[in-house]
């Protein structure tokens, strides 16, 4: 059930040092990819079906074929380590055992683009982790692994690590950017057309931490070997994190496809102290919850969880057991949003707020059935009348949990 690409190296001792990563594998694509042309290497990446793995699981090859040919500005690769999201902790366990994979993954990346500058937006709160990843990155440049020359190659990149201030907002990608040029972390409007970011002016790409660790293998053993795993639609593998009511909590890399019911019962251990499941979260707190009677048949992929009406995300399960209060899960989550808003559009700033105190009244056996309703009707508010999709993830935490466990709600009102 298992398949180590990415976390591969993750039990090695000291895995993150130079020395011991180059051992084991580190940076054993780059005469490989030297060797292609960035055509090739872009071509790879298509053929591989790599998809994003921040969230919203989009072609990778798809979003670097974005930057203009021929482009008479600089190029950048912005790669997102702002992992904020509730239940998602998955990227610091590449930065915290296998930073030197992540940089392998911005050299490859950086060439298939024609990059010759990458920035690392890491979250504020990841000061260990910021620690690890400089360190890694200063070995590389001692080395000359980056730098003028990358591994004595006609091929210069730079890397920068930027720390932000912990917003979650950040996490958003032109909200990142926003955030990168030294702006407020606001959300961008976006255009009518696909089209990459905008750094300076500049066109850039921005992906997440294990999208670009996932491109050394390609690079290495080659697209088909990366489709060896998963399914036809969602090629390879993914981090999966289990957290909650689990017996054994944790970042686990499986391939997709996996079905979600065994890979809970057997890598997780099932749930603790012998409790049933009652409901899981399954790809981080913005995704819809899922009651346990809903789990028999999905798999650990982006298809199967859209068809049972909730998504993939970020792989971060969040497992509750038979003795967990839904409305004050539903508050707890609504605290995080109250106070995570930016505040540019009106409805969310106002309605997510709203949302909070009313769920608050509801708790404190004040409630009453209008105040449900009106919960109801803010979800509609805050759905697809934003900037981003913050507040279409309050709306899905409104439907999902007040639909699915309707009883526990009107329970609390008259």
């Amino acid at each position: 059930m298992i398949q180590k690409i990415v976390s591969k190296n993750f039990d090695v001792l000291d895995s993150h040092l130079l020395h011991v990563a180059k051992q084991n594998g580190r940076y054993s694509s780059l005469e490989k990819l030297f060797s292609m042309s960035s055509e090739d290497v872009l071509d790879a990446v298509d053929q591989s079906g790599l998809r994003g793995k921040g969230g919203g699981g989009a072609p990778t090859a798809g979003k670097w074929k974005l930057i203009p040919s021929p482009c008479d500005k600089p190029t950048y690769l912005i790669i997102n380590s702002d992992e904020s999201e509730p239940g998602t902790f998955k990227d610091r366990q590449i930065l915290e055992y296998d930073p030197h994979l992540l940089i392998e993954g911005i050299i490859c990346s950086s060439y298939a683009i024609k990059s010759h500058h990458a920035y690392i937006y890491i979250r504020g709160e990841y000061v260990f982790w910021a620690k690890r990843l400089q360190k890694a990155i200063d070995e590389a440049y001692n080395a000359k692994i980056i730098g003028k020359s990358v591994m004595g190659h006609d091929y210069e990149l730079e890397i920068t690590l930027h720390r932000g201030a912990g917003a979650y907002i950040c996490g958003e990608k032109s909200a990142l950017v926003e955030s990168l040029e030294g702006k407020r972390g606001h959300p961008r409007l976006k255009p009518q057309q696909k089209e990459p970011e905008w750094f300076f002016g500049n066109p850039a790409i921005v992906n997440n931490v294990e999208t670009i660790a996932s491109v050394p293998f390609i690079i290495k053993e080659g697209f088909a070997a990366y489709r060896a795993y998963g399914t036809q639609m969602s090629p390879g593998t993914m981090l999966f994190g289990m957290s909650g009511h689990v017996q054994n909590p944790g970042i686990y890399e499986a391939q997709f496809g996996e079905s979600m019911s065994e890979f809970i019962n057997k890598i997780g251990g099932g749930i603790k102290d012998g409790k049933k499941l009652k409901a899981i979260i399954p790809g981080g707190s913005s995704t819809h919850v899922l009651k346990a009677d809903e789990i028999e048949d999905i798999t650990l992929d982006y298809e199967s969880l859209k068809a049972h009406g909730s998504s993939l995300g970020t792989g971060g399960m969040i497992l509750m057991d038979e003795t967990v209060f839904m409305p004050d899960v539903v508050k707890n989550l609504f605290e995080f949003y109250h106070h995570e808003s930016c505040g540019q559009c009106t409805p969310c700033r106002e309605g997510v707020g709203w949302s909070d105190k009313l769920m608050g009244k509801i708790l404190d056996g004040k409630g009453t059935k209008k105040d449900l309703e009106t919960l109801m009707d803010l979800s509609f508010i805050l759905n697809g009348k934003t900037i981003c999709v913050f507040a279409p993830s309050v709306a899905h935490i409104i439907d999902s949990y007040i639909n699915k466990f309707k009883d526990e709600f009107y329970s609390l009102v008259k």
